[in-house]
């Protein structure tokens, strides 16, 4: 592990790395795992703990080091001396294990969803703040070098006047996706918010990096938000949903995702303009901006990382990518979504069964198309003649 590494005027600091305690290093909290052991070999971060109800075994930790394991996360910040929490844990403890970092003085990665509700949401906000560290929410989408570019062009006029923005998303998930945890597919659990619905979690930065684009990423740019919420598998949160968010400017975004499509595809958003559309493919960092007069330009972006760059905040000052206050737009789509009906099942003739990868899929018939079609046209599933579709409820802030 280096010691040294560059700093602002090209030289090399002696800067030791920070110790990093990552809470949730199974399923997608692998990938942190992964990342953490990049950035340890640039210097930049020492894993020093992993909190998990069951500890890593050797073949987890393989590569990785022998980092101190615990399942009490307070305990494990003070006895590391933490630097950094990286937490990817069930969406519904979101809160109080950012509270229990900030406690520490940790500074704070919180995967996505940042809380299940809006209230909790404050109360995390409202604490790290107190608390004195920084908090960077894991939308990685939002990393993307791409994000300003396309709001400059907006901004400029590249497109003409903004008329929209759009987004859909169509992935494939089967049954064994909503069993790979008792909070997978639920809306609340003992009592407890969770709102793991694909809005919310798997799409969830369809949702946030189309309102970024809209220049609406704070709560108070939101005025109203209208939600049509279903689901074809036998869940209690929405598999396929539709929802339309106004700004405070008058600017319609229109999100349409499912899980249960015909075939996965890359999510994207669309910017629509008077005088053309960019489409932004947010995974891949890749937009394509298309207008009036000029051939279509495709380009693809740089990203930076999110850790990467909380470190440099916490080391250098460097600004935050997603600090909590950017995701106050998204979490006022989950508050919609949190109080809204239960979704409606979409009625068995409106979907059949496929083989999945280890289980059985649910295909909703024609998903696909009328996906791509909301965010081309920002009409909602209803509103494009889907009968299995309820009509939209609203929700005024």
């Amino acid at each position: 592990m280096s010691g040294g590494r560059p700093d602002r005027a090209g030289g090399t600091t002696t800067r030791p790395p920070l110790p990093v305690v990552l809470a949730g290093a199974r399923g997608h909290g692998r990938s942190h795992l992964l990342n953490i052991r990049r950035l340890e070999e640039r210097g930049l971060v020492r894993l020093a703990g992993v909190c998990e109800l069951r500890p890593l075994d050797a073949a987890e930790l393989d590569g990785i080091g022998d980092p101190e394991q615990s399942a009490d996360l307070e305990a494990l910040l003070a006895s590391t001396g933490a630097r950094i929490a990286v937490l990817s844990t069930p969406i519904q403890t979101h809160t109080d294990m950012a509270l229990a970092a900030a406690r520490h003085g940790a500074h704070i990665l919180l995967e996505k969803p940042p809380a299940p509700s809006f209230a909790e949401f404050r109360r995390m906000t409202e604490g790290v703040e107190a608390a004195g560290v920084a908090c960077q929410i894991g939308f990685q989408s939002l990393g993307s070098h791409a994000v300003p570019a396309i709001r400059r062009l907006v901004e400029e006029g590249a497109i003409g006047e903004l008329l929209g923005v759009g987004a859909a998303g169509a992935w494939v998930r089967d049954e064994a996706y909503f069993r790979r945890s008792p909070w997978a597919g639920r809306r609340r659990l003992g009592g407890a918010d969770v709102v793991d619905g694909v809005l919310t979690n798997p799409l969830a930065h369809a949702v946030a990096t189309a309102l970024a684009l809209a220049g609406a990423d704070r709560a108070e740019d939101v005025a109203h938000v209208e939600t049509e919420l279903l689901r074809a598998h036998a869940i209690e949160a929405d598999d396929t949903s539709a929802v339309r968010t106004v700004t405070s400017a008058g600017v319609q975004v229109t999100v349409a995702v499912t899980l249960c499509a015909e075939t996965s595809s890359e999510p994207y958003v669309v910017v629509h303009g008077s005088q053309g559309r960019i489409t932004f493919w947010y995974r891949q960092d890749r937009v394509l901006v298309q207008r009036a007069g000029h051939g279509p330009v495709e380009t693809e972006y740089g990203r930076t990382d999110l850790l990467e760059n909380l470190v440099a905040h916490v080391t250098d000052g460097s600004a935050l990518w997603v600090p909590p206050a950017a995701t106050g737009a998204f979490m006022r789509v989950v508050e919609a979504v949190r109080t809204a009906p239960d979704p409606r099942e979409i009625p068995a003739a409106h979907w059949h069964t496929e083989a999945g990868d280890s289980a059985p899929r649910r295909v909703v018939d024609g998903v696909d198309t009328l996906v791509d079609t909301a965010a081309a046209e920002l009409r909602l599933f209803s509103e494009l003649g889907a009968v299995w579709a309820p009509p939209a409820r609203a929700e005024v802030r």
